[in-house]
């Protein structure tokens, strides 16, 4: 369910406070605006924090969609199942 229109998007109040052109963003929900354009941000993921150069493409989206939280797959998808011994039975 999206947001009401006449709400307006939502933005922390903490990113306003901050003039600085390089900042860390733990507020993953809130909307990037044209203000924020051509600003450096670190994003928080859960563990550590990912980098972005916020451009005009950009502008409507949230900060949590440029940060996944989810890791690849890996070699672990491509491992072969553990060797079983087969017992046989003495008739």
């Amino acid at each position: 369910m999206t947001r009401s229109i006449w709400k307006g998007p939502f933005v922390d109040t903490c990113l306003f406070k901050k003039k600085i052109i390089r900042w860390r963003i733990w507020s993953r929900r809130s909307c990037i605006l044209p203000q924020f354009v051509g600003c450096y941000a670190q994003i928080y993921n859960g563990k550590g924090f990912v980098g972005l150069r916020i451009t005009e493409e950009m502008v409507g989206h949230k900060f949590g969609e440029f940060a996944s939280t989810r890791k690849t797959g890996g070699k672990s998808s491509k491992r072969k199942p553990p060797f079983k011994k087969e017992r046989y039975s003495k008739l």
